[in-house]
């Protein structure tokens, strides 16, 4: 059941926020992983990652296909039974009616949205000239608008050096949440490493963060970083399971 997909327009916008705000929204077998901010405090880690899925096939039978767009919402938090670092969902919203799969037979947090992208990518200059997403959910409307400086990022702050922070915000295999019946569930992923150029919000409002006492509606002051890329390929290793 193992499925492929390609990630095109992928970005993860990531926040500093507070530890005690954000311990109540993750399961206690988690502890989360915490940075000094530029002033000093200690802040833990969330990231909105939008992207669009483009030809979702399973592996062991390729067609037929499917694209829809896709947002996650996620903390980074340390597995106290493996010492494994990954991240923690709040949940999913997707443009697709298969929402449904994922949500009734996994019972996954996932929910149904309707996302629009409005890009335009350079190939010449490695870069996007435009980007946009915009989602109209019950569950998780957004609205975000970024620029791309075509730069790789040399440093990612409050890290020691920019590989450990590259490895904790653009690659943990393997993700938990509270399925929807209160149960604890995970998957697994796999991809390449990441070739992401730093980017700059100019616009950025998701109503769940702030639902969720982490970030208030339409505040960019304590975004941390900026991270995007044109396409990358995944594989997500299924059916979820029970932890």
């Amino acid at each position: 059941m193992d499925a492929e997909t390609t990630l095109t327009h992928f970005a993860i916008i990531t926040y500093l926020v507070d530890p005690e705000a954000l311990r109540p929204h993750v399961h206690e077998r988690f502890d989360l992983d915490c940075i000094a901010s530029p002033d000093g405090r200690l802040k833990a880690l969330i990231s909105v990652v939008p992207f669009f899925d483009q030809d979702f096939r399973f592996a062991a039978c390729p067609w037929p296909r499917a694209s829809f767009a896709q947002t996650n919402y996620r903390a980074y938090v340390t597995d106290r039974v493996t010492g494994e670092h990954v991240a923690w969902f709040f949940g999913t919203v997707l443009s697709n009616w298969r929402v449904a799969i994922p949500r009734f037979c996994w019972s996954l947090p996932w929910h149904r949205a309707d996302i629009q992208f409005s890009t335009d990518y350079d190939v010449a200059v490695n870069r996007y000239r435009k980007y946009q997403m915009t989602s109209r959910s019950a569950w998780a409307p957004a609205e975000l608008s970024l620029e791309d400086t075509g730069c790789v990022p040399q440093r990612l702050s409050g890290f020691s050096d920019l590989e450990s922070g590259r490895v904790l915000l653009t690659h943990p295999m393997r993700g938990y949440f509270h399925r929807r019946d209160g149960r604890l569930g995970n998957y697994a992923i796999w991809h390449d490493r990441l070739a992401l150029t730093e980017g700059r919000v100019t616009k950025a409002r998701f109503p769940l963060l702030d639902r969720l006492g982490l970030v208030p509606e339409g505040d960019v002051s304590a975004i941390h970083s900026v991270l995007m890329m044109p396409r990358t390929d995944v594989v997500i290793y299924l059916p979820p399971t029970l932890a």
